[in-house]
């Protein structure tokens, strides 16, 4: 039985993971949890699993999950209640509890990077669902996951697909797990998207893009952010960045290719022109799944693919101009150093922006190109992490910024 910390809890990955420790309570248990502000549903997490300790990163909500926890009739009380812990510590806690296995990082956002650090430096073998770790911090994680020797597992679905469909060749007996060692025989990486919410929109009619039609997505149940960001391609853009540092290969190996279907999460090409691919239905409980149990494979009642019931499967390159924030992806991770850092938080503080109607849709990847721009001549190589913590919280002012002063950018 693997014990487990979930970062997280209460988000979608967080849940799912939940989720899959009650269908499988001989092999998963939960030892640490960590949430925001959805005490409610904390509450019950803690009810059903028995967390030994919870951290909250609103630490003024303590007092009050106290209070709700000692309120429980004898029925509903878990046999101890849990160590509670709150703030930027008490995730850390958390994250680098002695009794767990295993840590699923399922916090959106940089709010994720330094609980997620504590995990690695603890030693932890890690489920990195927080894309941000890599993305903003790689010059940082990647030396961290060597010296303390935990081993980072890809839980993004089409990260899971490769690092699935690499087991069995000579990466996987020769490289550590995910730490930018690069990895051979490997050609070319293909990330497939199914294109978000505006696949089937002309590059014109985005124009009339509201919050409601980029929120919806047609193959995904996802949080509003990450909806938009599929919406744009922002959220492939950053995969291609992540793939860059999991696998050790060049920016011009890696390649986006538009999937509807979203049946085929990623495909390799070896040297030898063959290609291999990871299919399943859309649902994340598989590669989550997979992360927990590897280097086994879990026995599950789950759907079983049907090629038949599908019918068929596409393909077809991205259009660049409906997508630009995927250029913009590009261009960051070739830059390197801090430059993804500030691509990825002016990302959220514009996707943010747009998510409270302050900015247009087509605004996204204006203000996010303006603001790397801005950091050109800024840009650290090799940044530390207190570098990387502050050029994230400038990268998010300066959209800020932007949006307040600069009505040039605004289409609305």
């Amino acid at each position: 039985m693997k014990a487990i910390s979930v970062l997280g809890s209460t988000g979608s990955i967080g849940t799912q993971t939940l989720e899959i420790a009650e269908e499988f309570p001989e092999q998963f248990r939960v030892v640490a949890i960590t949430a925001g502000v959805n005490l409610p549903l904390v509450v019950k997490q803690i009810k059903q699993h028995n967390p030994e300790v919870v951290a909250l990163a609103e630490k003024s909500l303590l007092p009050e999950l106290q209070e709700t926890l000692e309120s429980l009739s004898s029925q509903e009380r878990p046999p101890k209640l849990p160590t509670l812990v709150g703030g930027v510590e008490g995730l850390k806690i958390a994250a680098s509890w002695e009794n767990a296995d295993m840590v699923v990082s399922g916090i959106v956002g940089c709010a994720g990077l330094l609980p997620t650090l504590a995990a690695i430096r603890s030693g932890k073998d890690l489920v990195l669902a927080n894309k941000e770790t890599l993305i903003a911090a790689a010059p940082v994680v990647l030396p961290e996951l060597k010296r303390s020797g935990s081993r980072l597992l890809p839980a993004d679905s089409e990260h899971s697909a490769i690092f699935q469909c690499l087991q069995g060749t000579p990466w996987a007996e020769n490289a550590h797990l995910s730490t930018g060692i690069p990895t051979p025989g490997l050609r070319r990486i293909q990330l497939t998207a199914s294109g978000g919410a505006f696949r089937d929109w002309s590059a014109d009619d985005l124009k009339k893009a509201t919050i409601a039609d980029a929120t919806s997505h047609p193959n995904w149940s996802m949080g509003r952010k990450i909806t938009v960001d599929s919406a744009t391609l922002m959220n492939k853009g950053l995969e291609v960045i992540e793939a860059h540092y999991l696998f050790g290969i060049d920016y011009q190996q890696i390649e986006i290719v538009i999937h509807p279907q979203s049946i085929i999460h990623s495909m390799i090409e070896l040297s030898d022109s063959s290609v291999l691919a990871q299919l399943g239905w859309p649902d994340m409980k598989l590669p989550i799944l997979y992360c927990l149990s590897w280097p086994n494979r879990q026995e599950t009642p789950w759907r079983r693919l049907n090629l038949t019931e599908i019918g068929e499967l596409t393909f077809k390159s991205p259009d660049t101009e409906k997508y630009p924030c995927m250029d913009l992806a590009y261009a960051a991770g070739k830059a390197g150093g801090t430059m993804p850092a500030v691509l990825n938080a002016a990302n959220e503080e514009a996707v943010a922006e747009f998510l409270r109607e302050k900015i247009h849709f087509l605004d996204i990847p204006k203000v996010i190109e303006k603001t790397c721009e801005k950091h050109k001549n800024d840009l650290k190589s090799n940044p530390n992490l207190d570098e990387v913590i502050a050029i994230d919280s400038w990268s998010r002012q300066n959209v800020k910024e932007l949006v307040s002063k600069d009505k040039n950018i605004l289409t609305l």
